[in-house]
């Protein structure tokens, strides 16, 4: 589980084509590499996924030892979500798993993208910007004005809902600390809707007796 509050902003330094569809993505960061378990999970822009490996190489501008961690990702991720756009110098959020007494600063986020968002509209303000997404009508029915969704793994608040498109304003912090101070009009992003409006949804489904 993670909050959806972005704690680096790492870079792939590598994408490494495996077996069967599988992609080893090699992730440069700032955290220490020795608080890495393998086996852990890792937030890459909103898709939980698992370290298998991590290390310390030199960086190429400064010549200091970089912290890394190496992730899988298979062909349905690969699909579904960003990661299959993902290239060496390709800037991605990232966030360390949830820890039982962790401060929850954003919503619950489980890291299972649902699908994309296209940004239709970016209107930059004094500080801020102001994004208007466009969803798939089957997402569009979870988001609500006032509800959290995450975007790229950010968890951020719904100011405006139309039939299939959504608004979010983006204040100067997370302009200044995530990918999203960088995206322009056409940028595809991993969005998974709120968990409580899924269950919510789900019961409304399902018959009376």
């Amino acid at each position: 589980m993670f909050t959806g509050i972005v704690t680096d902003v790492g870079e792939i330094a590598a994408v490494e084509p495996r077996a069967e569809g599988l992609v080893r993505l090699v992730v440069a960061c700032s955290y220490d590499p020795d608080t890495i378990e393998i086996g852990a999970s890792i937030a890459c822009s909103g898709v939980c996924l698992t370290a298998v490996a991590r290390g310390r190489a030199p960086s190429s501008s400064s010549g200091e030892a970089k912290g890394w961690f190496a992730v899988d990702a298979a062909a349905e991720t690969l699909r579904v979500t960003t990661a299959g756009d993902w290239r060496p110098g390709t800037k991605i959020n990232l966030e360390r798993a949830l820890r039982v007494g962790d401060e929850l600063g954003g919503h619950i986020v489980a890291g299972h993208v649902d699908g994309l968002a296209v940004l239709l509209a970016r209107e930059n303000l004094t500080d801020m910007a102001r994004l208007t997404f466009q969803v798939g009508g089957a997402l569009a029915r979870f988001i609500a004005p006032k509800g959290s969704v995450a975007l790229d793994g950010v968890s951020l608040t719904v100011n405006e809902v139309t039939s299939d498109a959504f608004g979010v304003l983006i204040i100067p912090h997370t302009l200044a600390v995530t990918t999203l101070g960088a995206l322009d009009v056409g940028a595809r992003v991993n969005i998974e809707v709120d968990v409580m409006a899924r269950y919510a949804a789900r019961l409304l489904e399902r018959p009376t007796t």
